[in-house]
């Protein structure tokens, strides 16, 4: 009896970086970064201000020339951008210095993804944005937190298969921050995410991989396990000898807060899937740090 091996099915990829660099005026700011993101997967891209995660998005919507290549669905962001950005759902970092009114806005977005303009009205409702006192007015005299409502609003307002958000809830107000986190939670299982965030616990419990930039690289790439509780958290002290003003300015990224005039004791939360990167943080200061303890905070 003869009998063949049939291989699985590859996993389709999504989207694809390989051999990606970026110089703007002699300044590497992407160093041959090497990426693919499959169906499903959601993303924490991470890494401090100037790591090159906006360029990196950037270069994945087509706007910027590059060397090596991009590709979503096989498709080259640069050559049929119209294609790809049909694809996408995006928030960008800062908001467009659009001068249209916000009526005219939805109505544009809504039809050039083929949606229906009440799912952006119903999306930004529950943000918090009440759009019916705004709808005359230039999306460029709104706040700060009405653009980033009404941005992310559009972004989820279409059945894009594809999210893709920079710094997306940095001009939200607490509630409207948990709201926005829960509708993504609603598109897990539809959507593959790329969300870019120099602040991981926000984004901890959404994401199943998380991907660090620094200087341009690739320093970390891991997968969370789809078992481990994401809703868990720990409740982390951590003590050093001195005061080290890199040692709190990481700490702070964590959204840490001292508890001592002398900087040298701090407390925090951290999400359970996030333990052995925090330790691993917390390691680059072995030198300094004399006590880490984590306690698990009952549900």
């Amino acid at each position: 009896m003869l009998t063949c091996h049939v291989p699985p099915e590859p996993i389709a990829t999504v989207i694809r970086f390989q051999n990606l660099t970026k110089t703007f005026r002699r300044a590497r700011i992407l160093d041959n970064v090497n990426l693919q993101v499959s169906l499903g997967e959601r993303v924490a891209l991470i890494g401090s201000n100037g790591a090159g995660k906006t360029t990196l998005i950037r270069c994945l919507l087509g706007e910027y020339v590059h060397d090596g290549q991009v590709a979503i669905d096989g498709r080259n962001p640069r050559k049929q951008r119209t294609e790809v950005l049909g694809m996408i759902g995006f928030v960008p970092q800062l908001p467009p210095p659009l001068r249209m009114p916000v009526g005219q806005l939805i109505e544009f977005s809504a039809a050039l993804c083929g949606t229906a303009p009440q799912r952006i009205h119903e999306i930004a409702d529950r943000l918090g944005l009440d759009l019916s006192g705004i709808l005359a007015r230039p999306f460029v005299k709104l706040s700060g937190g009405m653009k980033q409502k009404l941005l992310i609003a559009i972004a989820l307002g279409r059945d894009a298969k594809v999210l893709v958000m920079d710094e997306p809830a940095a001009n939200l107000d607490p509630q409207a921050r948990k709201i926005f986190f829960e509708l993504l939670a609603e598109r897990a299982t539809s959507a593959t995410m790329l969300i870019s965030s120099h602040r991981i616990n926000e984004v901890s419990s959404l994401v199943n991989r998380v991907v660090e930039l620094d200087m341009g690289k690739v320093v970390l790439d891991e997968s969370v396990s789809e078992d481990v509780a994401l809703t868990g958290m720990l409740r982390a002290k951590v003590t050093s000898k001195r005061q080290e003003p890199a040692l709190n300015k990481a700490l702070g990224l964590w959204d840490f807060h001292a508890l001592d005039a002398d900087l040298t004791e701090w407390e925090g939360l951290v999400a359970g899937p996030d333990r052995l990167r925090f330790l691993g943080m917390v390691s680059r200061y072995v030198a300094v740090v004399n006590h880490v303890s984590m306690t698990e905070i009952e549900p």
